[in-house]
């Protein structure tokens, strides 16, 4: 122990090295239940990509293991401590470092805020598209590192398709970068997208550089509640099938919205069974609204409103965005992160709600619904050691549930701890072998976040 809090502070700043288990303890978790954390050694806080250099350069010569953490948002435990590591926190690596209008490109420091970004790019009247719900404090590295979806994926995509460049720190301290600042590249293997989605298991992102997006214009939503979840499906699948293309399209179901009318009193029928958010913002969002709407009451809808304006419309989507706070109110929640083919999304949700009955459990489900990303979410009482076992259990056969349609264990959260079990099931034994392949060769003594993913 010693040791390695000397040698690390050689290259560190004064007060960039933390050893106190009462704050060291802090850092041993992120947001993800149902998962364990070890005991850190060290917390370690650089500013600079030859400090983060030292940091791993310290670790493979001592052998200890590393585990890199943004925000600690993440929903898998792939931020979890593992006993005496190196927390490699990077949260004080945190500035934009150039936006670039003409380039259309922004780039910075993996420790900076998802919404800070979006709020400087904005002021150039550009926009930088991905937008996790915990968007105003998790950072780009998190997201990076996830490979992190958001409200809005379903019209401007996923993390994945904003990275075009990375300078990541290897485990032995060697300067990576991978990709490039200009529009189109096909030179050599796509290591920058190996990187996106790796969760740490390979590298420490150091430097990103992104693609921005002209700013969209203000959306406008509508809500439609309807009578059954296969109903509100039904005009989902019409909605896109018809062509169009909203920029949100989102789905509660009535757990979820019974406990959105508890904590905010939003007046929406107990009678809803879902509630089905749409929104546009291109140049005719009034008259795409409308269409869609005759489209959700053809499917079965009760009711439709429409929002005239700006406001209004942030008015229906306040009711998705407390969704997760109004769940957390009711017990402990342990958050599944499903996606399926849209086709088979009201397969989903009837198949969680049977899962909830047989195990005799409250699962609230939201949806990205305009591309099949579930979130069910198990409620239950962590001090009931029977419940709990009821919970994993449901957890797991909403897992087994996806795959059997056609889908996968994560849409956007990541594998973590949480599911690393899962993944062999979801893609074959080749394909994790070749990946822990691809790991020794990126992380030959196995010190990048071990335990994770694979």
């Amino acid at each position: 122990m010693s040791d390695l809090t000397d040698r690390l502070a050689e290259g560190l700043p004064a007060g960039a090295l933390v050893v106190d288990p009462d704050v060291t303890a802090a850092y041993r978790y992120d947001m993800a239940g149902f998962c364990e954390a070890g005991t850190p050694a060290v917390v370690v806080f650089p500013e600079t990509v030859e400090q983060v250099q030292h940091i791993m350069r310290t670790a493979t010569a001592l052998r200890v293991p590393v585990v890199p953490q943004g925000a600690r948002t993440g929903l898998s435990g792939g931020a979890n401590a593992v006993d005496d590591c190196i927390v490699l926190s990077m949260v004080k690596m945190n500035r934009i470092l150039e936006l670039d209008a003409v380039n259309r490109i922004a780039v910075v420091e993996p420790g900076v805020v998802n919404a800070e970004l979006s709020r400087a790019a904005g002021q150039l009247g550009l926009a930088y598209p991905p937008d996790p719900s915990s968007w105003e404090s998790c950072t780009i590295g998190g997201n990076i590192g996830t490979g992190a979806g958001g409200l809005c994926c379903v019209k401007y995509g996923v993390t994945s398709e904003y990275v075009l460049g990375l300078d990541v720190v290897l485990a032995d301290g060697r300067l990576l970068s991978t990709g490039r600042r200009t529009a189109k590249g096909v030179a050599g293997y796509d290591l920058t997208r190996l990187l996106v989605g790796s969760e740490g298991t390979l590298g420490v992102v150091v430097r990103a550089v992104v693609a921005l997006r002209p700013a969209p214009a203000p959306q406008l939503a509508l809500a439609a509640e309807f009578p059954s979840t296969d109903a509100a499906c039904a005009a989902v699948c019409e909605v896109m099938a018809k062509g169009f293309t909203p920029s949100l399209m989102e789905l509660m179901d009535t757990v979820t919205v019974r406990a959105v009318n508890d904590l905010a009193q939003m007046g929406l029928p107990e009678s809803t069974q879902a509630l089905l958010l749409v929104a546009f913002d291109g140049p005719h969002p009034a008259a795409e609204l409308a269409a869609v709407g005759e489209l959700c009451l053809a499917a079965g809808a009760t009711e439709v409103v429409p929002a005239e304006d700006q406001a209004e419309s942030e008015m229906l989507l306040q009711a998705r965005r407390l969704s997760l706070t109004a769940l957390d109110r009711l017990g402990t929640t342990m958050i599944d992160d499903v996606a399926v083919p849209r086709s088979r999304m009201a397969e989903m949700l009837s198949g969680v709600a049977a899962i909830a009955e047989r195990c005799d459990l409250t699962i609230g489900v939201v949806c990205h619904a305009g591309d099949g990303n579930t979130h069910p979410i198990v409620i239950f009482d962590a001090d009931d050691p029977e419940q709990a076992a009821r919970a994993k259990q449901s957890f797991d056969e909403i897992m087994g549930l996806g795959l059997e349609l056609g889908g996968t264990i994560t849409g956007e959260h990541g594998v973590g701890l949480l599911k690393r079990d899962w993944l062999e099931r979801e893609l074959g034994p080749v394909a994790v072998e070749l990946q822990r392949q691809l790991k020794s060769v990126f992380d030959p003594l196995g010190i990048l976040n071990p335990g994770k993913a694979l």
